[in-house]
C-alpha cells in the first residue's frame, strides 16, 4: 500500500480555498499511484476556529466541503479532519472528526477522544469527546484513526487524561495508525512531538504516519514536520519545516524501517524562519502587502525590520526614524546604515517640535512638576501618533518591536511604542533578540555591529539606559524565564541563587502590567508558553502584586 501525507497551510474558514488545495494534492498523490492520502486535524475549516464553531452555517459548510472531497475519493481514499454535529441531545453540540472517504462516499467516521483544555487549546469548550473506537478496514489493512491528542496520552507520571485512545484500538490488531494533528511550533516542540512518535510505535510495535499543519493562523505558528515512524522506533522520515510538501511512502518499506531522518532543530533557525512565516501568513490571509514600523537605532526595531522584509520584500516595508532632542547622533546614523543594507525606503520625522507643542498645552496643568515618565511616554505616544496616521493614510500595517522582556515587566508605553497590529517579537526575551541578531549577522554586517554592541536604551531622557529602571537582562530574563514557562514560585527562584528582593521586585512588574498585555496586538508564539491566548491571567489579581 502506498501512503500519501500532505502537510498543508490552511486558512481558517476559506472552505473553497482550502478545499482546492486538498483536491491539488490528491491529483499530485493519485498521479504517485497513492492509495491513500491523508490531511491534518480540521483540515476543512483551518485550526483554531474557535467561536466560528458555533454557527450553524460554518459547521454546514465545512460538511459541505467534506461531500466534494468524497467525490474525489475515486481510486484513492482521502482520510480528513472536520467538525461533525453530535446527534446527541446531551454533551457538546460538534465533534473534532477524522473521516474516511472512499469510492465517493464518507465510509468511516473516528471522533477524537482527547480534548486538550490547556495553554492555546480550548477544544472541551467546542467539542465532545468520542466514546467509541473502531478500526478502518481498507485494501486488507486494518488502520487505526486517532486525531493529535490521541496519541499523547503514553503512560507517564501524571497523565491529563483517564484513557488512552490506542489503548482501545490494539484489541483490533491495526496494522498501522494515522494521526490527524494540529501540532503548534514552539522551539522546542518539534524535540517532544518526535518523543511522542517514538513512543507510540515503540508501545504498539506498529507504523504511524504523523500528519500536521504548516502555516500560520494569526498568533499560533505551525511548522509542518509531519513524520513517518517505523515500529522499530526510528523516524523513517520527517517533512520540513514552515513549508507546504507532499510526499508518498511505500507501508512495506515503512514498516521494515532501518533508517532515520529528521530536519535540523537549532534553535535560533527555527525561530527565525517561524517568524518570517508569521509575518508573511498574517499579511497575506488578511490581504495586506505593506508593513510599517519605526526604525530607533536599537536592537529590537533592527530584528523586526530585518524580519519584516525577508517576509514582505524591501519595498514593501516602510521604515521611519523619529529622532527627538534626546536622541544620540549613532542611533540615526545606525538606523539609516540598516534601512540601506535592507535596501527598503524610509523617512525621518524628527518629534521634537510635536513634543514641544504637546509641552505648551499641558504647561498649565504641569506647571511646577519635575520632568518624569509623562515626559517620557509623551515622546513615545508622539511616535506612536506618526505611525498610525502613516497606517491609516497609505494602509500599512505598523508591525510592534517590543520583546518579551519589556513586555513582561511594563516597560513600554501603551499609545506609544506598543502600537501596532502585530507583535513580531513579543515571544522573545532580549538575550534571545541579541542571539537572534548575531545568527542573522552569522555570514554578513547586515544589521550594524553597533546596533548589537551599544547598550541598549529607550532615549527618552539625557543619557537613559535601559539598566537605569531593569536589572541586567541576562539575570532579569531567566527570571522571568522560571515563572512565566516554568510557573515557579517566588521561593523556587530565590532557591536557584537569585537576590530576593530583585526576585520580587520582578515577578511584582510581571503582574501588575497585565493591563498593558491585554491591550497589545497579538505576538507570535514561539515559546511554550507565550503572551497572549495561551497565558490566561486577571488584570485586578493580587497574587505577587
Amino acid at each position: 500500500m502506498k501512503i500519501a501525507i500532505a502537510q498543508l497551510n490552511f486558512h481558517i474558514g476559506n472552505f473553497e480555498g482550502n478545499l482546492q488545495k486538498m483536491l491539488q494534492a490528491v491529483a499530485e498523490a493519485k498521479a504517485q499511484q497513492a492509495d491513500l492520502i491523508c490531511f491534518s486535524e480540521l483540515a476543512t475549516v483551518g485550526y483554531p476556529p474557535r467561536d466560528f464553531l458555533e454557527f450553524e452555517d460554518f459547521i454546514e459548510l465545512a460538511e459541505a466541503t467534506v461531500e466534494r472531497l468524497a467525490e474525489a475519493a475515486q481510486g484513492i481514499a482521502i482520510v480528513v479532519g472536520s467538525p461533525t454535529k453530535n446527534p446527541v441531545i446531551e454533551g457538546k453540540d460538534h465533534y473534532n472528526s477524522a473521516f474516511f472517504l472512499a469510492d465517493g462516499k464518507v465510509q468511516q467516521v473516528q471522533h477524537k477522544t482527547l480534548l486538550p483544555t490547556y495553554d492555546i487549546f480550548d477544544e472541551y469548550r467546542y467539542f465532545e469527546p468520542a466514546s467509541e473506537w473502531k478500526v478502518v478496514e481498507f485494501k486488507g489493512k486494518r488502520i487505526a484513526l486517532t486525531v493529535c491528542e490521541d496519541i499523547w496520552n503514553i503512560a507517564n507520571e501524571n497523565p491529563l487524561y483517564t484513557i488512552s485512545p490506542m489503548d482501545q484500538l490494539m484489541p483490533q490488531q491495526p496494522d498501522f495508525i494515522l494521526n490527524l494533528s494540529a501540532s503548534p511550533f514552539s522551539y522546542v516542540q518539534a524535540e517532544s512531538r518526535t518523543k511522542v512518535v517514538r513512543a507510540n510505535v515503540e508501545r504498539y510495535g506498529i507504523p504511524m504516519f504523523y500528519i500536521n499543519h504548516s502555516g500560520a493562523q494569526t498568533e499560533i505558528l505551525f511548522d509542518g514536520g509531519s513524520m513517518v515512524a517505523s515500529p522499530d522506533g526510528k523516524i523513517f522520515d520527517e517533512l520540513p519545516y514552515f513549508t507546504e510538501a507532499v510526499r508518498v511512502y511505500d507501508l512495506d518499506e515503512v514498516t521494515q524501517g532501518g533508517r532515520e531522518k529528521l530536519q535540523p532543530r537549532e534553535k535560533m533557525p527555527l525561530i527565525h524562519d517561524a517568524l518570517v512565516m508569521g509575518i508573511c501568513d498574517y499579511f497575506r490571509k488578511l490581504g495586506f502587502k505593506r508593513a510599517i514600523l519605526g526604525l530607533s537605532g536599537g536592537i529590537d526595531s533592527a530584528l523586526v525590520a530585518v524580519l519584516a522584509v525577508r517576509a514582505l520584500g524591501a519595498k514593501n516595508v516602510r521604515l521611519v526614524l523619529m529622532p527627538s532632542q534626546f536622541s544620540s547622533d549613532h542611533s540615526v546614523v545606525d538606523a539609516r546604515k540598516l534601512a540601506e543594507n535592507l535596501g527598503a525606503p524610509y523617512d525621518i520625522i524628527p518629534i521634537e517640535p510635536i513634543y514641544n507643542s504637546f509641552m505648551e498645552a499641558l504647561k498649565p496643568h504641569f506647571w511646577a512638576t519635575e520632568f518624569n515618565i509623562a515626559e517620557e511616554n509623551l515622546q513615545s505616544r508622539s511616535r506612536g501618533n506618526l505611525l498610525m496616521a502613516l497606517s491609516n493614510k497609505f494602509g500599512n500595517i505598523l508591525l510592534n518591536t517590543s520583546n518579551k522582556s519589556e513586555v513582561a515587566v511594563g516597560y513600554g508605553t501603551l499609545y506609544g511604542d506598543m502600537c501596532g497590529g502585530l507583535s513580531v517579537i513579543g515571544d522573545l526575551y532580549k538575550t534571545e533578540v541579541f542571539e537572534l541578531c548575531r545568527y542573522i549577522n552569522r555570514e554578513e554586517e547586515i544589521i550594524p555591529d553597533n546596533i548589537i554592541t551599544k547598550p541598549p536604551s529607550a532615549e527618552l531622557k539625557p543619557d537613559q539606559k535601559d539598566t537605569d529602571s531593569l536589572p541586567e537582562y541576562e539575570d532579569l530574563d531567566e527570571i522571568l524565564f522560571q515563572y512565566i514557562e516554568r510557573r515557579l514560585s517566588p521561593q523556587d527562584i530565590i532557591e536557584k541563587g537569585y537576590d530576593e528582593k530583585l526576585v520580587r521586585r520582578v515577578l511584582r512588574l510581571v503582574n501588575i502590567n497585565e493591563f498593558k498585555r491585554h491591550q497589545m496586538a497579538p505576538v507570535l508564539r514561539v515559546s511554550e508558553k507565550a503572551f497572549g491566548m495561551g497565558r490566561r491571567m486577571p488584570i485586578v489579581g493580587k497574587y505577587l502584586a
